[in-house]
């Protein structure tokens, strides 16, 4: 066993659209990482949205199973913040520090204290990537006389987006993510949002030329990754693809090394056990993911027959559970509006151009859906209730079902207990920034 350092860097809403995932978003701080360590192809999040998203990937269970069944900022916290990873690693030596954006507590429930952290770099709400960029490398500078966890926590590439696209990002040539139209509106929310990823890229930079110059390279895991799909329509808090697929890319000791690419798939939850496996720590019994240091080394090509993802609260609640396969996904949605949950859509140009079009009224949100990833990677045509798929559809909803039971869903019963600060947008709204109400259902 091994005694890494661990550098865990998190953006928002990156999704997969970075230069390494084959998109015309240039990031070649990020595109190198992937060219020394592992890129995973088919990585997904346990949650969509925010808070759930990070504290799947911290815990090693579903976000249900911890308690974060939606946003920090919007009363939800974990269940037990000793199931954080760094509560594991501390008893192997290790010395937790936080610097940036965290986004699994908050100072009306819990303060990024009581997570557990050694240290605390910056606040929970700082956006400047840069000063969380500089902060974090005058602590990798330092003398380390044991090994760390750092979280560095970018608030890039979140809505807002720079008013302005780069003078690099000329917006007549953006081409707009797939469940988009190729619009004027279209292309230039995606300019905006390539220069926030190119200063995103920027600041990941910065901080892995530090780790260069310090001599940490080489004796520290990097863990770069994002908690869901990009702030669009149809993809941030959706279980499509779109919004569940995110990158992952890994460098360090142990085989993540080489440029190597993984096509099995793997949940971030799969992330903390393969913690563990690499530096010896004890697993609990509560994780629920598998260490992916087979499909590292080469000892196994899969070690997932399939992944689970969930949407439960963001600005609205919007309950919702999927499980994906190689080949098939199945979406199970367990309220009966048909129309659109507005507020859990960032606001922004394309949402506008959707909006103007009628989106609001438009019936698309079937109980159940099943998409054959194979010929229809967009998941557009839902074959759920054909003969022709019955039985597969039988046998998603079966496992789905036995998921939720398995990891104490609370949806199994109905619609899950409140907390007391909770603030949650009416589902009949238009924007997340609209007046949210409290847990009684009176205006916050």
């Amino acid at each position: 066993m091994i005694t890494p350092n661990i550098l865990y860097i998190h953006s928002h809403d990156t999704g997969r659209y970075i230069q390494p995932y084959g998109y015309a978003v240039p990031t070649p701080s990020l595109q190198k990482l992937a060219e020394q360590g592992v890129l995973f192809r088919q990585a997904f999040t346990s949650g969509s949205t925010c808070s759930p998203s990070r504290a799947g990937l911290l815990t090693g269970t579903a976000p249900h199973t911890c308690g974060m069944l939606g946003l920090a900022h919007r009363g939800w916290r974990l269940h037990d913040y000793s199931w954080h990873i760094l509560h594991t690693l501390r008893q192997q030596g290790y010395y937790s520090v936080l610097c940036g954006i965290q986004h699994i507590a908050c100072p009306k429930a819990a303060s990024p204290e009581e997570i557990g952290y050694d240290r605390i770099l910056l606040g929970i709400d700082v956006r400047d990537n840069r000063c969380v960029a500089d902060k974090a490398s005058a602590f990798l500078r330092e003398k380390h006389e044991q090994p760390f966890f750092l979280a560095v926590g970018f608030f890039d590439t979140h809505r807002e987006f720079p008013e302005q696209p780069g003078p690099l990002d000329d917006e007549r040539y953006a081409r707009p993510p797939a469940p988009l139209p190729d619009t004027p509106r279209n292309r230039r929310d995606m300019a905006r949002f390539i220069t926030s990823a190119r200063r995103y890229d920027e600041s990941v930079g910065h901080v892995l030329k530090t780790l260069d110059e310090c001599g940490l390279a080489d004796n520290t895991l990097v863990i770069c990754t994002t908690d869901h799909g990009i702030a669009f329509p149809h993809m941030k808090c959706n279980l499509t693809d779109h919004g569940i697929g995110v990158m992952l890319v890994m460098r360090g000791p142990g085989g993540f090394s080489g440029g190597k690419v993984i096509d099995a798939l793997v949940s971030q939850i799969d992330i903390y056990p393969t913690i563990c496996d690499l530096t010896g720590a004890e697993k609990s019994e509560r994780l629920q993911g598998k260490s992916i240091l087979p499909l590292v080394n080469g000892s196994k090509e899969k070690t997932n027959d399939e992944i689970f993802s969930e949407v439960t609260f963001h600005a609205c609640y919007e309950p919702m559970r999927c499980i994906r396969t190689d080949r098939w996904k199945y979406i199970r949605r367990f309220h009966p509006r048909p129309q659109p949950f507005l507020p859990n859509c960032d606001d922004g140009l394309s949402k506008s151009e959707w909006l103007d079009a009628g989106w609001r009224e438009r019936e698309e949100n079937a109980p159940e859906q099943l998409y054959d990833l194979l010929f229809d990677p967009n998941e557009r045509c839902n074959l759920a209730g054909r003969p022709e798929t019955v039985e597969i559809q039988q046998e998603l909803s079966a496992s789905l079902l036995d998921w939720m039971k398995r990891t104490n869903d609370p949806l199994q019963k109905g619609e899950p207990d409140l907390p007391e600060h909770l603030l949650n947008n009416p589902i009949d709204g238009l924007s997340p920034r609209e007046m949210p109400l409290n847990r009684e259902g009176n205006p916050v």
